[in-house]
């Protein structure tokens, strides 16, 4: 065997593992994208608005489902290994791809349209859910101490990366087929190519070697995966990684829905697809400095830095945003910085504060709860805030989950962190 092999593998399985990060972020925010454009198809109505809050009520089902995600793939990660939990999430995500990409409309089959959809948004919800505790725990049980943010700084890049591509490909579909053909079927495309990509991740999925941390510390434990220790002792463990999430889960469904749908409402045709693309393309070229610089100075202290910036900027932006490319870039722009740093120091914040053997559940059930009851609501609530000019006081409560970051980081100085450095972590340094 060559002497570089270990590192390969290595490298493969951080590909692997980070890479389902940009499905879910390609899928994700593509629907926020195309729910203009297919919430006829689904629920037809006179009113454009009613139509976009249907879309939006099934959104907002699909981010609910992430707890039970949270819960039993985290379970089975801690359970049956973090690789099988990763095989297992990708396949429900190219599932409900796919099932929206193929999905007839309403005029052919009725309320069996809707109906398919929310079960596809259902599937994903409860991917997305699992999916990132795993691949947190999994990334950050290979990583090396010394550069853990720039580890998690993939899961930033591989985000902005699917958001990129996403927006990319609506824009150039826009283009090429005009509005008319895009409302029309145009809109399939990303879905389909969604569930073929998570396909494919399926297949790179199954060369996973699992981690030393969980052959060697969980793999064996009665109490692995157990619900009442993360909920009995390690409840103030999921306290503070509630406070650490709800800026992210407030922000990601406003974000990554909300501005993206009104944007392409303000803006004309197809504009808001290259606003995305460009605020991505310029932070995917910032990831890895910005996991660095979290590595030097300490993640909680940029996660502090970010929010409170970003508390002044976002809510500016949101409140002022208009139709013109400049604004568009601003508001989008200040919400994907924000996004950038909380996701880049998030997996070793959660991670570390939760032992192995209950890890995955550990980061997924209060990340997942939270993301659904401040993420999932939020489109839903952004709509009705519009509609009766209370932007302003939507924006608040957004920015007040945003802020909650500081009171976590003081808490977290008197948490003990509970890693161990493993010999993966050597070969990986």
């Amino acid at each position: 065997m060559s002497a570089h092999s270990p590192k390969k593998a290595h490298r493969r399985a951080v590909t692997a593992t980070v890479v389902g990060n940009f499905i879910e972020s390609f899928d994700w925010l593509g629907y926020g994208l195309f729910a203009p454009l297919f919430a006829a198809q689904f629920f037809p109505s006179g009113n454009s608005l009613t139509s976009i809050l249907g879309v939006f009520a099934v959104l907002g089902v699909g981010v609910l489902m992430r707890p039970l995600g949270g819960i039993l793939l985290g379970r089975y990660a801690d359970r049956r290994g973090r690789r099988p939990a990763l095989m297992l999430a990708v396949s429900l995500m190219a599932t409900g791809s796919l099932l929206i990409g193929l999905t007839p409309s309403y005029a052919h089959i009725g309320l069996l349209a809707p109906v398919l959809l929310l079960l596809a948004r259902m599937a994903q919800g409860v991917s997305h859910g699992g999916e990132w505790p795993a691949a947190a725990a999994y990334l950050m049980e290979v990583a090396p101490d010394h550069r853990k943010s720039t580890y998690g700084s993939l899961f930033s890049l591989t985000t902005c990366a699917g958001a990129f591509s996403a927006s990319l490909l609506g824009g150039g579909l826009t283009a090429a087929l005009g509005p008319a053909a895009m409302a029309d079927w145009g809109w399939r495309v990303p879905f389909l190519v969604g569930g073929v990509l998570g396909l494919i991740l399926l297949v790179l999925r199954t060369r996973l070697v699992e981690t030393e941390v969980f052959q060697r510390q969980v793999q064996g434990r009665r109490d692995r995966g157990s619900l009442r220790q993360v909920l009995v002792a390690h409840r103030r463990n999921v306290l503070l990684a509630v406070l650490f999430v709800a800026g992210s889960g407030a922000v990601g469904g406003t974000w990554t829905a909300v501005v993206p749908a009104l944007g392409g409402r303000l803006a004309p045709p197809g504009m808001m697809f290259w606003v995305v693309v460009t605020a991505t393309a310029l932070m995917m070229a910032l990831n890895v400095p910005i996991g660095l610089l979290a590595d030097k100075i300490g993640a909680a202290r940029l996660l502090v830095a970010a929010s409170a910036l970003f508390a002044v900027a976002g809510s500016v932006s949101y409140l002022t945003m208009t139709g013109t490319f400049a604004s568009l870039l601003f508001t989008y722009g200040s919400g994907v910085v924000y996004l950038v740093c909380a996701t880049t120091v998030l997996p070793k914040l959660l991670t570390e504060i939760f032992p192995p053997e209950v890890r995955a559940l550990g980061v997924g059930l209060p990340n997942a709860v939270t993301s659904a009851v401040l993420g999932g609501v939020a489109p839903a609530c952004a709509a009705f805030a519009a509609e009766h000019d209370a932007s302003g006081w939507f924006i608040a409560g957004v920015m007040a989950a945003v802020l909650m970051s500081i009171p976590a980081s003081l808490l977290s100085r008197t948490v003990r962190p509970t890693e161990v450095r493993t010999s993966d972590q050597v070969l990986a340094a």
